[in-house]
C-alpha cells in the first residue's frame, strides 16, 4: 500500500540559513532518500516545495472562484515536502516516517494514499 510522508516544519527564510547548515540538511535528506531507495519502499514520488508565500489557495463557493495568497492552514508549521512510499502496512510507514530528518524539528504526517484502481 502507498503512504504519503508529509513533512511539516517551521519555515526559515533562505537568507537566514548558512551554506554549511543547508549542506547538512541536504546531506541528511540525501541519506534518508538512500535509505528508502535501498529498502525498496521509495516510489520515486516526492518533492520539496517552495515557501508558503509562493502558494495560492483556491476555493469555489456558490460557483465563484476565490483565490487567496498563501496556504489555507493557519499554523506555524507548513508543508515543506513529501515522499510517497510503498509499505506493507501503516506500522512500517510510520517507522520510515520517524527516520525522516524533519521529524527531529517538525511533524511528519503519515497518510494512506487511495488506490482508485482498486475501487469499484
Amino acid at each position: 500500500m502507498k503512504y504519503a510522508i508529509l513533512i511539516y516544519s517551521q519555515e526559515v527564510p533562505a537568507e537566514q540559513v548558512s551554506p554549511e547548515e543547508w549542506g547538512q540538511v541536504m546531506a541528511e535528506y540525501n541519506a534518508y532518500t538512500k535509505l528508502l531507495n535501498d529498502a525498496g519502499v521509495n516510489t520515486d514520488g516526492g518533492e520539496a516545495l517552495h515557501e508558503t508565500n509562493t502558494a495560492k489557495s483556491v476555493r469555489v463557493r456558490d460557483g465563484k472562484i476565490q483565490v487567496t495568497d498563501g496556504p489555507f492552514a493557519e499554523t506555524k508549521e507548513a508543508l515543506g515536502g513529501f515522499y510517497i512510499l510503498d509499505c506493507k502496512d501503516m506500522d512500517q510507514a510510520v517507522a520510515y516516517g520517524a527516520k525522516c530528518p524533519g521529524a527531529k524539528t517538525g511533524t511528519i504526517e503519515v497518510r494512506p494514499v487511495i488506490d482508485f484502481s482498486q475501487m469499484p
